[in-house]
């Protein structure tokens, strides 16, 4: 009985700090119409991307409230015509620069490679450079209001999430995972006025920087050969003397990360190693997120069969919180609550799973992206 308390507490604590970040501390710009005056440069790394860059590219080209607007494209050595795509859908438009990415040298990882090679080939006008991925959609004002909510947090880093597109299972059980998760475990108050790089949060889908911040920081240099290069620039921003900020960024941007199952399979397992750390500290971490959120109905059901109902009433409690918590991320983020937060409990075994998968196949050097490897 006194077990089952202590993890309704638990719960209910960590579900009370979800709803304090999505409702207090968590940032929303607006969605526009707003106007910038500095130029800003969207940078996109491009690999591979023929079949999903054209509603990115349209996106961009059709962005309002940015006059000193300038888009360079990268192609990180496509071999699927993603370059001949990019001129197709750019039409000549002077303000698109596509450029030919060189393969990363000896202690580069692709993605930090293809990024510093934008920022540093770039016009060095623009004060302001928005990286951006192929599979992100951005609302007409999303690259003027990010700017504006980057300036106005007095940061030289800010990360407007994007709303993550569901469509198959997997997708519903998995990816809400990732704002649930940054929402029930981070501060975000904290993490902004923090100047500790350890508390740092960043996604690279859609990422707004201060130009010289990033520099100052030795921009994705500093990261080069990093799997979470996103959170780890954050971290550089910080050692630098910089601040950064989480925004919610549903109203801005939407992206569809995966296609499929194999995709999404192998895109959390290439990296939630760098995620955990330590091989101990992530079997710490999925040991509590599965006693705190799989445990609970397992424990009703068993409770009942045994004939303590009492002890089943507060599992399914401990239950019903982790599930709130789900739902209140889900809300805030521009995500799908219902029915898909009742089966939190799956979510969470899912991403036990995922991350032995990604310390597997890391220590026998079978993790690659996109032809690459990554470690």
């Amino acid at each position: 009985m006194t077990a089952a308390l202590v993890l309704v507490a638990a719960v209910a604590a960590l579900t009370g700090h979800t709803l304090v970040n999505a409702v207090a501390w968590l940032r929303r710009p607006a969605a526009g119409p707003v106007e910038v005056a500095e130029a800003v440069a969207v940078l996109l790394p491009l690999r591979d991307e023929a079949d999903r860059v054209t509603p990115c590219l349209r996106a961009l080209l059709a962005q309002r409230g940015v006059p000193g607007l300038r888009i360079v494209v990268l192609d990180d050595g496509s071999g699927d015509g993603t370059a001949d795509v990019v001129r197709a859908v750019a039409g000549g438009d002077p303000r698109v620069t596509l450029l030919t990415g060189v393969a990363p040298p000896p202690g580069w990882l692709g993605k930090p490679h293809a990024c510093w090679q934008l920022a540093t080939r770039a016009d060095p006008t623009p004060t302001a450079l928005a990286f951006v991925d192929a599979d992100v959609v951005l609302t007409p004002y999303a690259v003027a209001a990010a700017v504006t909510e980057l300036r106005a947090a007095g940061a030289t880093l800010l990360s407007p999430y994007p709303r993550i597109v569901v469509r198959t299972a997997a997708d519903r059980l998995v990816q809400p995972l990732l704002q649930w998760l940054w929402l029930t475990f981070l501060p975000l108050r904290a993490m902004e006025r923090s100047r500790r790089p350890s508390l740092a949060a960043a996604g690279g889908q859609f990422l707004v920087v201060d130009r010289a911040g990033y520099l100052r920081a030795g921009g994705h240099a500093a990261v080069a050969d990093k799997v979470l290069e996103d959170i780890e620039l954050a971290r550089a921003v910080k050692r630098a003397g910089g601040r950064i900020a989480l925004a919610d960024g549903a109203a801005l941007a939407s992206c569809r990360m995966y296609d499929d199952w194999p995709q999404l399979r192998d895109g959390y397992t290439k990296s939630l190693w760098a995620s955990f750390g330590h091989p101990a500290g992530a079997a710490t971490v999925l040991t509590l997120l599965l006693l705190l959120y799989t445990a609970p109905p397992l424990l009703a059901v068993a409770a009942l069969a045994a004939g303590a109902p009492a002890v089943a009433g507060l599992a399914s409690l401990a239950y019903l919180a982790g599930v709130a918590g789900r739902a209140v991320s889900a809300r805030a983020t521009g995500g799908r609550a219902w029915p898909d937060a009742l089966a939190h409990p799956v979510s969470v075994v899912v991403l036990g799973w995922l991350t032995v998968r990604s310390y597997h196949l890391r220590k026998r050097r079978r993790l690659t992206w996109r032809g690459r490897p990554v470690t």
